[in-house]
């Protein structure tokens, strides 16, 4: 087992494509038991091995214990906090990744017109195939994008025999909104933003900095999303629609099932080193924490760089007054008899 997660070495950490997509958890308990998380709830118990999985969901109801967190993070799992049925991410930990090589490659994309503009077209390139979008403006490829769409939900309508009225959505409680294919697209698409969210974590990129999307913390991870809904949630949503499957549940295992059938994750990785790193790119990874200097670009760290001895601070650490910290009483010692029991 790794070190703890700013220490380990990434080839002690299983490859993204070689997990399990996804794991989720509702109304249970998240234990350790040496290197398996345990999940238990009041019907049955699950031994899951940490290394093996991409992303843990950790929906309504759910109880984790530190160890079970570290556990996770040493492995180089993602954690997202999901909100009822999915529909929502409210939080995520960290990946396998331990650079910032590709990082700094995404944040010096997006924050050049000339460049973004490019990913962006070759975002879109992927969802037009055979296609020339080298000239496109951002106007055209969105209305180009729209028109695709709009076909693609008639089709599938056609095809399963579902009644389709337009897509209905409700932002922050999308499987509220709209009739039983609506709220099935949502929830696919949910599940659909949480393996791409930790496959971009689990590389090292930003959520967060986004080429199309803007604004959000998970613009990237809508990004990557809309390059497979049109092969994968959409078709799935009409799909358990014509089968008369409409929970959130459904929509979740359907999209799990195709995930391990296709090997999305491997795919999602491919694409994401293609559109930030295309095939010629020079770009820096180290893998070791350094120190950023104006002149040489960066020095070693874990160095004291003084040049004359200097005497340690006297000052007493004061993390202000506020900071509140909240400690229990030690575990393992029995209550007093003074105590309630």
């Amino acid at each position: 087992m790794a070190d703890i997660w700013w220490k380990a070495d990434p080839h002690d950490l299983h490859r993204i494509v070689d997990r399990v997509s996804s794991v989720y958890v509702e109304r249970s308990h998240l234990d350790r038991e040496d290197n398996a998380v345990v999940i238990v709830n009041k019907r049955e118990t699950v031994r899951v091995p940490a290394a093996m999985i991409a992303v843990i969901l950790l929906g309504p109801g759910t109880r984790v214990t530190h160890g079970a967190v570290r556990l996770l993070a040493d492995s180089g799992t993602a954690m997202c906090w999901v909100g009822e049925q999915g529909v929502r991410m409210y939080a995520a930990g960290l990946g396998p990744s331990r650079g910032s090589g590709l990082l700094h490659r995404q944040a010096w994309l997006v924050t050049r017109p000339k460049e973004r503009l490019n990913v962006a077209r070759a975002m879109y390139g992927m969802r037009f195939p055979g296609e020339d979008v080298s000239t496109a403006t951002m106007q055209k490829l969105r209305g180009r994008e729209g028109y695709r769409i709009r076909k693609l939900y008639q089709h599938h309508a056609q095809r399963t025999g579902v009644r389709w009225d337009g897509r209905v959505y409700k932002a922050g409680d999308a499987f509220a909104a709209g009739d039983d294919l609506n709220r099935l697209l949502s929830a696919a698409n949910a599940a659909l933003y949480g393996i791409c969210h930790a496959v971009i974590v689990g590389l090292g990129a930003s959520p967060g900095l986004g080429v199309v999307h803007t604004g959000s913390a998970i613009s990237f991870t809508l990004d990557i999303a809309d390059l497979y809904k049109a092969e994968y949630t959409i078709p799935l949503a009409f799909d358990l629609a014509a089968n008369g499957l409409t929970e959130e549940r459904d929509a979740r295992l359907g999209l799990r099932d195709k995930i391990a059938e296709t090997k999305l994750l491997s795919r999602i990785v491919q694409d994401i080193k293609a559109l930030l790193t295309p095939a010629g790119t020079d770009y820096e990874a180290p893998e070791t924490s350094e120190l950023w200097d104006e002149r040489s670009g960066s020095v070693p760290a874990g160095v004291n760089w003084a040049t004359h001895p200097m005497e340690p601070p006297t000052t007493q650490a004061d993390m202000g007054e506020q900071h509140i910290a909240i400690i229990g009483p030690d575990l393992d010692q029995p209550p007093t008899p003074d105590q309630p029991r």
